[in-house]
């Protein structure tokens, strides 16, 4: 079966920006929906971003205009832009594959104020 492996967490200030990547194994990566998660310390699990086949996205109020998520079917690869960083978004971010349901092992993002 195949993985997810995410990259590109770490510390940075309020108001900078991350890339987050989140590499699949697998062929069929071109045919499923791919999300991003995240959880916050003493918290539950969200949904941060979602994109389709067709490249349609979703995201969670909080993160509107500021993260943006995309796909590259050609590297099996799916990212999550993040901007305008709030210390409110320090959580681990976690990628799934919404159609099988498979989790990545997560990567830390800690912004400081």
């Amino acid at each position: 079966q195949g993985q997810l492996v995410e990259s590109g967490g770490g510390l940075v200030q309020a108001g900078g920006s991350l890339r987050l990547s989140c590499a699949a194994s697998g062929s069929s990566f071109s045919i499923n929906a791919m999300g991003w998660y995240r959880q916050p310390p003493g918290k539950q699990r969200e949904l941060v971003a979602s994109i389709d086949t067709g490249g349609n996205t979703n995201y969670v109020d909080s993160v509107k205009g500021r993260f943006t998520i995309s796909r590259d079917n050609a590297k099996n690869t799916v990212y999550l832009q993040m901007n305008s960083l709030k210390p409110e978004d320090t959580a681990v971010y976690y990628c799934r594959d919404l159609t099988v349901g498979r989790w990545g092992r997560g990567t830390q993002v800690t912004v400081s104020s």
